[in-house]
């Protein structure tokens, strides 16, 4: 078959769940063809068996509908697959991390993250991430190659983002939960501390996101419907605190700091988010005590107020609904008191 009687689109990708959704359209020239077949063709890397548990888990599309492995693709079809996202090969090594691990069986386990610690591996984190640690736990002397092409991770969260995260044991939880993320129908809840007391006590921030123009570790959010990916985030005040809100963030889509950079859109960045302007006083007085204060909330926890709190999804084997909750770290817990006290000196003054 002529390769150029394809029309593909190869890079429709989650940005902060691990897994891209890939898109052929079939062109004229194409007979009746097993789609296990015609993938495993198609795709460079990927065997067979992983097509056929993709399309057993419904990660695999014709038409917008799942189809089997023994599908037959004919002219004019639109073919989407969901497979774990492709970075550079590098050979893995197990380390000794301490890992807080909240829930494991055969399928999967959650893990609750600490602040600090890098998720994934990426250039300039090759070593000390959460894939070493869970190597080490798992008893892998290695893991060749791409670590998202096995089974592990299909959502991250910040390195300074506390929290809960999941990972899959096996081929078929890793698709199965894959399937969960990009559907959206994960269960995930942040409480966020955040500068300044917003306008309504619950709303929903919508606005594609996409890398800054200038600044290329950020992301901004952008009106133009044709820049970056769509992202919703739905938030609620938990806490009034004066100068700042303690603010539960309930995630609909998953792109790269999405409550980070939505927050800080609509004028409430995250408390000490250093990225996104939030380790500045943005609310309240000039005093010398006031700004002593604030100084001292930073050092105590020095990094950004974001804790990935709950967490729920079904799962793949059981088909139960599994859901689970983080209790705050102890320097949010520390700050998110102090301003607690220091709101209550304010009213009564």
């Amino acid at each position: 078959m002529d390769s150029n009687i394809m029309d593909e689109d190869w890079k429709a990708k989650e940005e902060d769940d691990l897994f891209e959704l890939l898109r052929i359209t079939i062109d004229r020239g194409q007979e009746p063809l097993r789609i296990d077949k015609f993938l495993m063709n198609r795709m460079e890397q990927t065997s067979r068996n992983k097509i056929q548990t993709a399309a057993a888990a419904g990660c695999v599309l014709v038409n917008g509908t799942a189809v089997k492995s023994n599908y037959k693709v004919k002219p004019g079809d639109e073919v989407q697959i969901l497979l774990p996202e492709r970075h550079e090969e590098r050979t893995l090594l197990p380390e000794a991390i301490p890992l807080q691990i909240v829930y494991e069986d055969e399928a999967l386990l959650v893990v609750d993250k600490p602040a600090g610690l890098v998720v994934h591996p990426g250039v300039g984190n090759y070593t000390g991430t959460l894939v070493n640690a869970l190597l080490h736990h798992l008893g892998m002397d290695s893991m060749p190659g791409d670590p998202a092409l096995r089974p592990g991770l299909v959502h991250r969260i910040d390195k300074n983002t506390s929290g809960l995260l999941v990972v899959a044991k096996t081929e078929w939880a890793m698709q199965h939960l894959a399937r969960q993320f990009f559907e959206h129908t994960v269960y995930r809840r942040y409480r966020a501390l955040v500068w300044g007391e917003l306008e309504e006590q619950e709303g929903t921030i919508t606005g594609n996101i996409a890398r800054h123009a200038r600044l290329r570790k950020q992301f901004d959010v952008y009106e133009d419907p044709e820049i970056g990916k769509h992202a919703v985030t739905h938030f609620k005040v938990l806490e009034n605190l004066g100068y700042v809100s303690w603010v539960e963030c309930r995630l609909e889509t998953g792109r790269t700091h999405q409550i980070r950079v939505h927050m800080q859109h609509i004028g409430h960045p995250i408390f000490n988010d250093d990225t996104y302007g939030g380790d500045r006083i943005r609310k309240g007085t000039v005093y010398t005590k006031y700004k002593q204060f604030v100084d001292n909330c930073f050092k105590m926890m020095p990094r950004h107020a974001l804790h990935a709190a709950s967490l729920g999804f079904v799962h793949p084997d059981t088909g139960a609904n599994m859901m689970f909750e983080s209790e705050l770290p102890e320097d949010y817990q520390e700050v998110l008191d102090k301003w607690r006290s220091y709101s209550r000196q304010i009213k009564e003054a």
